[in-house]
């Protein structure tokens, strides 16, 4: 099932991103570290009613924001959509045992519906350029890459910027 997020889920999303964060860098991905993403960044997810959880069996197992906000280092990549249409996804992650699973394009889906049904004619989202797995997940959903960006508080590696038309789909 998939919910909003509440404040007191909080804890276990930090555990499920540092979860994640500790089963990429095993295979050298260095992605989401100690500083990102943080309780802070996920309060604030949750007051903007952005944050959504994927639970199973009260088991909480992923999650996902979904906004309108354009974070300002998007402003230099050539999208092909006008901004004001468009929404992004930001921190998806699935517990990695519950990775392969379906889970990741489960909440896809819902992202991509309810954007569809605001009115979006894009989402727009990035991915760690040294997470190929991730790169090939949103290209076989047809999300085009744009460009690169740079979150040095992340990685000295660029972060790919991916868009999916929902124009025709």
């Amino acid at each position: 099932m998939i919910r909003p997020a509440k404040e007191m889920d909080i804890q276990k999303i930090l555990h499920l991103t540092q979860a994640c964060g500790a089963a990429l860098r095993v295979k050298n991905i260095f992605q989401w570290n100690s500083h990102y993403p943080n309780s802070t960044v996920l309060t604030m997810d949750i007051n903007r009613n952005e944050l959504w959880v994927f639970e199973d069996d009260s088991e909480l197992i992923g999650c996902m924001v979904l906004t309108d906000l354009m974070d300002e280092e998007y402003a230099s990549i050539p999208w092909s959509l006008p901004d004001e249409s468009a929404k992004y996804v930001h921190r998806l992650g699935v517990h990695p045992k519950w990775q392969r699973k379906g889970i990741a394009s489960r909440l896809m889906d819902f992202a991509e519906q309810q954007s569809r049904v605001q009115g979006a004619t894009a989402i727009r989202l990035d991915t760690f350029s040294r997470n190929p797995g991730n790169q090939l997940f949103y290209e076989k959903r047809g999300y085009l890459s744009r460009g690169a960006i740079y979150f040095p508080h992340q990685s000295a590696y660029p972060f790919y910027c991916y868009e999916l038309s929902l124009k025709s789909t």
